[in-house]
């Protein structure tokens, strides 16, 4: 029986995560090479505008910044972090932003989930690859925020485990030394929002989300518009 763990374990987090960053990276470039006509995010705001804005902005602004906090708290070498905060103060800091963007995140989230399959002229035009992406990552998300209660309870104890385990093995994923040991010990609830997490890039490049690479960064340093009007001034002589 313990064997069959080690295995699933090995697989599960010491050879998927390859997988999925493979295919992530290949598909992506090779959609990009093959299918610009569909490079698109595939919006359908034209359709329906009702509550779209907001929607699309907490869910957009809640998502970005858990990547982002994922990407820095997990991905910064364990040292580094010492030097500007305990592991306990780190895993309350992401508890605490964890539970607020990933409340805006799920607000957003539901919103265009409920509009995508209950709004005839959206889900009529929506192909199942938009259905089936937002369905995967709202799960995540709510996996994710599954793990707070888990978490808080092992920040009341002093146990910051979790945390430096979590950030133990990713580090081991991405510097290409797999250890997927350290994650053994952790609670269920983490290791199927890692492994919801890590699906998300594997389907990446066969859905809309492709349109992430094509961020317009640009857009905030852009140079102003000069706007004509319409209307004509005639001028009495």
């Amino acid at each position: 029986m313990n064997e069959d763990i080690f295995t699933w374990n090995n697989l599960l987090f010491g050879i998927y995560p390859y997988v999925c960053l493979s295919v992530f990276a290949i598909g992506s470039w090779i959609r990009f090479d093959r299918e610009q006509y569909g490079w698109t995010s595939a919006s359908s705001q034209l359709l329906s505008t009702g509550g779209m804005r907001w929607a699309s902005n907490l869910f957009h602004i809640g998502v970005l910044a858990i990547f982002g906090g994922h990407f820095v708290g997990l991905l910064t070498p364990h040292s580094v972090f010492l030097k500007v905060m305990g592991d306990i103060e780190h895993q309350y800091l992401a508890i605490v932003m964890g539970t607020i963007f990933g409340a805006l995140a799920l607000i957003g989230g539901l919103i265009l989930l409920v509009r995508r399959f209950t709004n005839r002229r959206i889900s009529a035009t929506s192909r199942s690859s938009d259905k089936f992406v937002l369905v995967w990552v709202m799960a995540t998300l709510v996996l994710g925020l599954s793990t707070i209660p888990v978490s808080i309870g092992h920040a009341g104890h002093g146990d910051p485990r979790v945390v430096t385990a979590m950030a133990e093995w990713i580090q081991s994923i991405m510097y290409l030394y797999p250890n997927p040991a350290y994650l053994e010990g952790v609670d269920t609830i983490f290791k199927m929002h890692v492994f919801f997490g890590m699906t998300v890039f594997l389907i990446f490049p066969f859905t809309r989300l492709v349109h992430i690479w094509s961020a317009p960064f640009g857009y905030l340093a852009r140079s102003y518009q000069i706007v004509r009007s319409k209307k004509v001034k005639y001028q009495s002589r």
